[in-house]
């Protein structure tokens, strides 16, 4: 593996992709640090940390959320618009016209989701900077003098939401950059940059909270299950079922083509880290009404939303019962959205193909489906497991400190791994030795 990296870096335009990328995560990670004015930074970094739902949306800002930066909404206004456009497809017929349109209609729905990005972003940024201006820390608040409808201060108010929004889109900007110049899929590069820029913090939050053998069985927990899950997650990432597809023989001018076979190979996870990143994004919805609603000056709304952040706490066992249901839900729904969008039966039969004792056509449809539904448990059933690991993991240790992410983990892994695999395709097209063959 040494090798293939040295080598790697041997071939110009692969050094060239892989310093893009480089360079454009330290641009990332030097916006990140931007605050913008009147917030109380020390004070707004314990109060996240102390909330498992901001925790998450700063994992999605890339850490930018801890000092309310220029990118503190991060990338995930643009994950719930392509959530919202993934949802309408099947249900607009002009969206599923586009859909079926190949690459250029892609596009097309594509910038109809930076369109939607620009509202959400907006919006989202008047929920967080309304909820820190409303939440005091002894008694003074996290976030100064913002009133958008206030006479004194609707100007810099504005001025501060129209920046967050502009980092938004600057960070999904950098990820395409990323995904049209460099190695990797660039939206998923820059929650791993934020993810891995966090961890020396959370390692050390490990070592420094509770007593001396709480901190010595957190670590070591910590790196155990971290092990293991990793190793899970390459095991069923890289699981397949793989289908034998026969080519029928076919003779044009005088010579025969066809009549090898291969196989289709149908992953256990088709969806990789999606449906986890969509569930959050439901999950933590709630959680962020119920901290504004806490906030307000009339007792009935603040009471109602202590109520609901206590039923969206993520120590809470609905919460976790319905995190899993949703992950299993969105693992299903993105497979077969996968599954119709490639239109494996209609290009066999178009190719002359067929699967050995499986008629071609509709027949071969059902199939797969079949297939694709029964593997798809066990990738269903192991991301549900992912999504709930903290949780189970504190029942058991007891360890209420313990800051581990299995949703971090199973980023970090994907990324990398889907990395490694560009890099592998890249090498193994100019006759290298990739990383993983």
């Amino acid at each position: 593996m040494l090798d293939a990296v040295l080598k790697a870096f041997q071939i110009p335009d692969i050094r060239r992709k892989l310093l893009f990328t480089l360079g454009i995560l330290v641009v990332f990670r030097a916006i990140a640090t931007i605050p913008v004015p009147g917030v109380n930074r020390a004070e707004l970094r314990d109060y996240i940390e102390g909330n498992q739902l901001l925790g998450m949306l700063n994992l999605f800002s890339g850490s930018g959320l801890t000092n309310f930066s220029i990118v503190a909404l991060g990338v995930y206004p643009y994950i719930t618009a392509s959530i919202i456009m993934q949802l309408m497809t099947p249900v607009i017929p002009r969206l599923n016209e586009l859909s079926n349109e190949g690459q250029q209609g892609r596009n097309v729905i594509n910038k109809y989701t930076h369109y939607l990005t620009i509202p959400l972003a907006f919006l989202q940024g008047y929920g967080q900077a309304l909820l820190f201006s409303r939440t005091s820390v002894g008694g003074v608040p996290l976030l100064e003098n913002f009133g958008l409808f206030d006479r004194d201060t609707w100007l810099s108010s504005l001025a501060l939401l129209l920046t967050m929004t502009a980092g938004t889109i600057l960070l999904v900007w950098l990820g395409e950059l990323i995904t049209e110049y460099g190695i990797g899929n660039g939206i998923s590069i820059i929650i791993f940059g934020g993810i891995i820029a966090s961890l020396p913090r959370a390692i050390g939050g490990l070592l420094t909270g509770g007593s001396l053998s709480e901190n010595l069985i957190g670590t070591l927990f910590f790196i155990l299950l971290g092990l293991g899950t990793i190793v899970a997650i390459v095991f069923v990432n890289e699981g397949q079922r793989r289908i034998p597809v026969h080519y029928a023989k076919r003779i044009r001018g005088g010579k025969q083509y066809g009549g090898n076979t291969t196989f289709i190979p149908l992953k256990v996870n088709s969806a990789g880290m999606i449906p986890l990143i969509f569930a959050v994004s439901i999950m933590v919805m709630p959680g962020l009404i119920a901290n504004f609603l806490a906030s307000s000056n009339r007792d009935w709304v603040r009471d109602l939303g202590g109520d609901l952040q206590r039923i969206f706490s993520p120590n809470n066992l609905l919460y976790q019962i319905v995190y899993f249901l949703l992950v299993v839900l969105f693992t299903y729904f993105y497979t077969m959205v996968i599954f119709y969008q490639q239109k494996i039966p209609e290009n066999l039969q178009r190719q002359g193909a067929f699967v050995p004792g499986v008629r071609p056509g509709k027949a071969t449809a059902d199939y797969l489906q079949r297939v694709i539904q029964r593997i798809t448990l066990v990738g269903a059933l192991f991301l549900g497991g992912v999504a709930i690991l903290p949780y189970i993991a504190s029942e058991i240790t007891g360890i209420q400190n313990l800051l581990i992410s299995a949703t971090s983990i199973l980023i970090v892994v994907g990324v990398a791994v889907d990395t490694m695999r560009q890099l592998e395709a890249q090498l193994v097209m100019r006759n290298y030795e990739g990383f993983i063959s």
